[in-house]
């Protein structure tokens, strides 16, 4: 049995964004886990929930992961440590050697992380290439200073913080049950995937209880290969921890959303954006879930989802946004 901790604010509603629905033609509703909490809120709230759990029990008052500059993961993870009482480390990406992070603009997930008092380290991509080892180094260092550091891999997602999903998809069985969300099980559910985490812990609950036949990850950067392997691993790596979970649902990863590059986005996507906020009052990022999104209006487009049930799930990012709104220049 895990432990968990009770860190976001649950249950997340379930909506259906009547003028965004008929716009794209299908049976649309969205999970708005968005709102699992004030600024820590969004997806990996869930997982922390397991993760920082285990770090309690094992006498953790450091808490060591990583991501890109505005990792969503790491400002979230530096705001749950900061209230339970432990110092946060982050390694985060950087294109350049030279920043340092005194000079980093004070903007969106930087500076939520600063007020939570986290330590960060800028890295470059070839050292983000060894970040587990680099965390496993600065671990060993804090150890050797009497420190008791506890370390999280990129996105939470490991087998351990999938069941932040599986118990997300017992959430929304209770929810259909409860005659919301159109009250019968979803065809598939579309949400953006940077590590692959979620999607292994929903195509596990998803089948566990009856959400749903398909989960279809949008990835926002790599390949669908790449997290088809991911996923496949964490997704093992839940089961050997719980093996009642059984069988996964079915996952296709989508990759033809990505963009240029992670954190990129195209002009595309981000019209869609707009028009997808002036459609529904729902706010998307252009890292992750305005990604996603533009992947879902895709396939709406080429009829694939036609007659479906499509559950979205929204998983936050606004300080992402906040922090590119000069991109949207052209758009708003």
């Amino acid at each position: 049995m895990t432990s968990r901790l009770i860190l976001a604010h649950l249950p997340t509603p379930l909506v259906q964004p009547k003028r965004l629905a008929k716009h794209l033609g299908i049976d649309l509703w969205i999970k708005r886990d968005d709102s699992t909490g004030g600024a820590e809120s969004g997806n990996k709230v869930r997982k922390l929930e397991y993760l920082l759990a285990d770090a309690v029990q094992q006498g953790a008052n450091v808490v060591i992961t990583c991501g890109g500059i505005q990792s969503n993961h790491a400002r979230a993870t530096a705001l749950c440590a900061a209230a339970l009482g432990m110092r946060a480390v982050l390694f985060l990406r950087t294109k350049e050697e030279s920043r340092n992070i005194a000079n980093e603009p004070l903007t969106g997930n930087v500076l939520l992380d600063r007020f939570a008092g986290a330590e960060i380290r800028l890295i470059t991509p070839a050292q983000y290439a060894a970040r587990n080892a680099l965390m496993e180094e600065a671990a060993a260092e804090l150890r050797d200073a009497g420190q008791r550091p506890y370390v999280i891999v990129e996105g939470g997602s490991s087998g351990l913080g999938a069941f932040g999903y599986i118990e997300a998809m017992r959430e929304i069985r209770r929810q259909l049950d409860m005659g919301l969300g159109g009250s019968k099980p979803f065809d598939v559910i579309v949400h953006a995937c940077g590590s692959g985490g979620t999607a292994a812990g929903t195509a596990l609950g998803a089948a566990l209880h009856g959400v749903a036949a398909q989960v279809r990850p949008m990835a926002v950067c790599d390949d669908a290969p790449t997290f088809e392997a991911i996923i496949g691993r964490i997704i093992a790596e839940a089961r050997e921890i719980d093996p009642a979970v059984g069988e996964p649902a079915n996952v296709v990863v989508d990759d033809r959303a990505k963009g240029p590059a992670y954190a990129v986005s195209t002009q595309e996507q981000r019209a869609r954006m707009v028009l997808a906020t002036r459609l529904s009052g729902l706010v998307f990022d252009p890292v992750y879930t305005g990604k996603a999104l533009s992947g879902l209006w895709d396939l709406c487009e080429s009829g694939e989802l036609s007659g479906k049930r499509v559950l979205f799930l929204h998983t936050g990012g606004l300080p992402g946004l906040l922090a590119q709104g000069s991109t949207f220049a052209d758009d708003v």
